[in-house]
């Protein structure tokens, strides 16, 4: 079967996944962790990509990611992807795969759900109980956005810069979007589209979207899952 073609336009953020091979840990230590970081930032540099938000989670990794060619988040994740498994099988004897197929990712209609997405990938460790505040997680961008730990990556998206005039105030106004929880319905929209590999906007957002590259934007059997199941995708993406 033919792989589905990816949505590549070149100004429009990405929600990108990439998991572990049958949920098997991508990250074994911290020394994992900042060498992915490392090849992360050479490889947005490389092909022309910014990244907005980044969160590794044990068995995956989420990016917010705006590429400024057509196939840079496709290339930048070749990247990542190919040198990240070398050191990976180098440094703990190991041989073959260790991602689950390929990326997954769906276009975001940053006017309108950028600044959720982004709380959603850096809450990914609260959602796991793996902390009680994204702050006290360190391997993920919050701590870029909210505080003032410096990043020599994480770049700024228009629409959170919109958030005040200053780096303080912004800071401020974005920590205290935290506040608030993602209600089910956006929770799931965000992975309904990202696992689908769709669009995750509103109706006009699609509409152009559909427009430009005569492709479908959502899919036919959308529809909102029952509590349960909502609720126990926390710890899985």
């Amino acid at each position: 079967m033919a792989r589905k073609p990816r949505f590549n336009l070149p100004g429009i953020p990405q929600h990108v996944i990439q998991r572990g091979n049958n949920r098997e840990p991508c990250f074994y230590s911290k020394d994992d962790y900042c060498h992915y970081l490392q090849i992360l930032e050479d490889a947005a540099a490389k092909n022309c990509c910014a990244i907005h938000a980044y969160v590794l989670m044990t068995n995956h990794v989420h990016l917010l990611v705006t590429p400024f060619n057509e196939f840079g988040v496709s290339h930048m994740m070749q990247d990542i992807g190919r040198k990240y498994v070398r050191y990976i099988n180098h440094q703990y004897k190991r041989s073959g795969t260790l991602w689950e197929g390929r990326y997954k990712a769906s276009l975001i209609d940053s006017n309108n759900y950028l600044l959720t997405c982004m709380r959603y990938i850096e809450l990914n460790p609260v959602r796991a109980l793996m902390v009680e505040h994204p702050s006290q997680y360190p391997w993920s961008s919050y701590r870029a956005n909210a505080v003032d730990e410096l990043s020599s990556f994480v770049r700024s998206h228009p629409v959170y810069e919109l958030l005040a005039s200053n780096n303080e105030s912004r800071r401020y106004r974005y920590r205290e979007l935290f506040s608030n929880h993602i209600d089910y319905d956006q929770l799931h929209n965000i992975r309904q589209t990202l696992n689908q590999e769709m669009v995750l906007g509103r109706d006009d957002f699609k509409l152009k979207v559909e427009q430009m590259t005569h492709r479908q934007v959502e899919s036919k059997t959308s529809g909102r899952p029952k509590v349960s199941e909502e609720q126990g995708m926390y710890c899985l993406m």
